[in-house]
């Protein structure tokens, strides 16, 4: 599991408003999310939507004309 360091910010009632991370955990952070959408994408793609490899070497042959 990830240490973060974290900061708290709070509000002129010490009430927290905020937290603070190092650039460098916020971009581990953002690169799990990424990573986790992506495979999330991947496992719901149906397989019936996908080309074959003779079907999809004809529909980019097409393309170029």
């Amino acid at each position: 599991m990830l240490n973060i360091n974290k900061s708290y910010v709070t509000d002129k009632n010490k009430r927290l408003i905020a937290v603070q991370i190092d650039i460098k955990t916020f971009e581990k952070i953002e690169q799990v999310l990424e990573d986790h959408a992506l495979g999330k994408l991947i496992e719901e793609n149906i397989a019936s939507e996908n080309l074959t490899l003779n079907d999809a070497k004809a529909y980019y042959k097409n393309l170029r004309k």
